[in-house]
């Protein structure tokens, strides 16, 4: 006679199924969800193997491929976003726009990103002006860039570098994928204090 307080054994979680579960939970998150974070998704009897949720991850990323979202890999992990091509369109719901970022900031994240890390005096030194407070402060209130250590210089100063939520914000998985010094080397004509938008 078979023990009536016996656990009845959870299948492993695969196929089609983990799918739909990987595609709900990148929809569901809001942000980027690495590896760690879906495998915690399932309990210890159903979880599936790493390898079942890295194919899980590449076959939704084909299933995507003429949808207009796509399945990106960033720095943090993976989302599911609105295709770059489809941006505008998509962009009309919100009633809010687009951040607009002077040239002082956009030279100042330029500097930290490419030559990181770096302190508020050398970005001064290459710039040939002052750095405001303010600009600092934004980007570190956005989560961009952050205190990594101090030089080892009368005044210890700080010293700046990005973070993975910058590498998430502009569709970086890492630094290498930031354009070469020689591809925006056009960026010298551009007009002085010009705003840009994302």
């Amino acid at each position: 006679m078979a023990e009536q307080n016996e656990k009845a054994v959870t299948p492993m979680v695969g196929g089609e199924h983990l799918k739909q579960i990987l595609e709900a939970a990148l929809l569901a998150a809001g942000q980027p969800l690495s590896h760690a974070q879906l495998g915690a998704l399932f309990g210890e009897e159903e979880r599936p193997a790493s390898g079942e949720i890295s194919k899980a991850l590449e076959q939704l990323g084909e299933d995507c491929s003429n949808r207009g979202i796509e399945l990106k890999k960033v720095a943090s992990g993976y989302r599911l976003q609105v295709r770059q091509s489809l941006h505008g369109w998509v962009s009309r719901l919100w009633k809010e726009r687009p951040q607009r970022y002077s040239r002082a900031m956009l030279e100042t994240m330029s500097l930290i990103a490419y030559r990181q890390p770096i302190t508020r005096g050398e970005i001064e030194a290459v710039r040939g002006v002052s750095v405001s407070t303010s600009i600092i402060r934004t980007l570190q209130e956005r989560e961009w860039i952050r205190v990594v250590g101090h030089r080892d210089v009368p005044g210890k100063p700080a010293l700046f570098g990005t973070t993975k939520i910058f590498l998430d914000y502009f569709d970086l998985q890492n630094l290498d994928d930031l354009p070469t010094l020689a591809e925006i080397r056009d960026m010298e004509n551009l007009e002085p204090e010009r705003t840009w938008t994302r």
